[in-house]
């Protein structure tokens, strides 16, 4: 590792960290089951990756079974190599627009489209019109969108955008206290609307116009996901430049002085009223 040091926004001295070194101290802050994953943009396919589609036609399922099991190490999705990828995805990805009847299917549904299926997220068309609309441009990473275990980058040059960790709750809530180190550097953490692959990618990536910018996104709030994504799991997305500073405040922080603090190993009960 370099240890060439340079000064943050604040006037702190930072190691440079690679990418590999960020995500393995994001598992460690986390005690993490699963691997981070990070994401970036390419013009190039890389070398033995697996197209998402041969994973789940769902992106979002797709990327939790990436991080969740130990055969795929890099996956990616591209402009040219959509076909048998969920057409929401798609759209979330930057690479195709969200599809005319869309507002139906979310919403109430219409006869005219797939005999009336629909998901009840939405009041009704016209509301679930306008949150698309406010969602503005979504803007793609690249020609091809790459998702790649962090412990196998040995890349240093990778631009990568975001993170994404996967955990029960106790381990995104210390995460997010992580995050919150350094309260000056004002954190936003949010929870906003939208499909498991939003949650996961377009949202901490900040690929949506009217999107949250520089911003952690816990999710997915996505019910339609329930029956594949685990129950007592939660997702996190962190943008690089975040998930830098949590790293080199990781040895500083709670995580590391006060373990017993973050992980207890004795537990008191509260009787939950059945």
């Amino acid at each position: 590792m370099t240890n060439r040091k340079k000064k943050n926004g604040y006037g702190i001295s930072m190691v440079d960290l690679t990418i590999k070194e960020i995500g393995l101290k994001l598992v460690k802050a986390g005690m993490l089951m699963t691997s981070v994953l990070c994401v970036y943009g390419s013009d190039t396919i890389p070398v033995d990756a697996t197209p998402i589609k041969k994973i789940n036609r769902c992106i979002a399922n797709s990327i939790f079974t990436l991080s969740a099991q130990e055969n795929i190490n890099t996956a990616y999705i591209g402009e040219d190599d959509l076909e048998g990828c969920c057409p929401g995805g798609q759209a979330w990805f930057g690479y195709k627009g969200f599809f005319p009847m869309l507002k139906y299917f979310l919403s109430t549904g219409s006869e005219d489209f797939r005999s009336g299926a629909a998901e009840f997220l939405i009041a009704n068309p016209n509301l679930a019109e306008k949150q698309l609309k406010s969602i503005g441009k979504i803007t793609p990473l690249g020609k091809y969108t790459v998702l790649q275990k962090c412990d196998g980058i040995n890349d240093k040059n990778l631009k990568v955008k975001t993170f994404i960790c996967f955990g029960v709750p106790e381990q995104i809530r210390n995460l997010c206290s992580l995050a919150h180190f350094r309260p000056e550097n004002g954190v936003n953490i949010q929870i906003p609307w939208g499909p498991s692959c939003a949650s996961f990618v377009t949202y901490p990536a900040g690929m949506a116009e009217n999107g949250p910018k520089n911003c952690i996104i816990i999710g997915p709030t996505d019910p339609t996901g329930n029956y594949w994504f685990p129950q007592s799991y939660l997702s996190l997305g962190i943008p690089f430049k975040i998930a830098k500073r949590m790293a080199h405040d990781l040895d500083q922080s709670f995580i590391t002085r006060r373990s017993e603090v973050a992980y207890p190993k004795k537990r008191s009960q509260i009787n939950i009223k059945e």
